[in-house]
């Protein structure tokens, strides 16, 4: 299986990255990537860049280094209700919106049952593409219940990359999700959530290894080709889908 967009990166707009938009694009472009999705951190994040940052994503280019750009964000889930740290219209005039859980913007564990609601709250939310990172061990949910949610509602469950070295203990659990997606009929991306030019290279191979693995098929995912990427793009109603679709087809 080949891989042609990485929709879940992230730049030095965020004092824990430390790349540039032009060096992570410049690198896409060297890995045969068609695409390439920027996602920096939502304004909860205690390094994450101004609400201004994101609404003055159209002072970018479309194409770098060749590369067909979508500029979105990872907004922070903050509540059991789903709440996220952006306003449902921010979200809208997005190029690709990942939802996650991070510590800071959620303290301590979730039960089962409140993660569990927490997800199915997100999966109604009609302007969140991906869900990210949702295979952490301090927030277990049902994955064959919400995933139905997921795939109802059209969401992208996303095995991440930067997991494997800095959220090692859900390891087993993605197997775990993605035999849920797989029985469910949920669209799934393999993600580096790259922080660095060195991650958006060395995230991929393990998620590509554990595909392989279960022999997971190729039209569930959704940056496995290009025209699978725009098909998606189209069924989100995004925007960005018309000239994605010009420039990688």
């Amino acid at each position: 299986m080949q891989i042609i967009a990485d929709l879940h990166t992230h730049t030095l707009s965020a004092t824990h990255a430390f790349n540039t938009l032009d060096e992570m694009a410049a690198k896409a472009a060297a890995l045969g990537y068609a695409a390439l999705a920027i996602t920096d951190h939502g304004p909860a994040m205690p390094d994450a860049p101004h609400m201004w940052h994101f609404a003055n994503q159209t002072a970018l280019p479309l194409v770098l280094h060749g590369v067909a750009m979508m500029y979105g964000a990872e907004a922070n889930v903050m509540d059991t209700n789903g709440g996220l740290d952006f306003a449902q219209s921010r979200l809208r005039a997005l190029d690709w919106v990942v939802a996650s859980i991070h510590s800071p913007c959620i303290p301590g564990l979730l039960t089962a049952k409140e993660a569990t609601r927490l997800w199915l709250a997100v999966a109604e939310n009609p302007y969140v593409d991906c869900i990210g990172h949702s295979e952490q061990q301090n927030y277990r949910y049902d994955y064959d219940l919400v995933t139905k949610a997921f795939a109802k509602n059209h969401k992208v469950v996303e095995l991440n990359g930067n997991s494997v070295n800095v959220r090692r203990d859900g390891i087993p659990n993605m197997k775990l999700l993605l035999a849920a997606c797989l029985k469910n009929g949920c669209h799934i991306a393999l993600d580096t959530d790259a922080h660095s030019t060195t991650q958006l290279q060395g995230n991929m191979p393990p998620l590509l290894a554990m595909l392989e693995e279960m022999q997971f098929p190729q039209e569930l995912v959704v940056n496995a080709t290009r025209q699978n990427l725009v098909n998606e793009l189209k069924l989100h109603g995004r925007i960005c889908a018309e000239y994605i679709g010009g420039e990688i087809l």
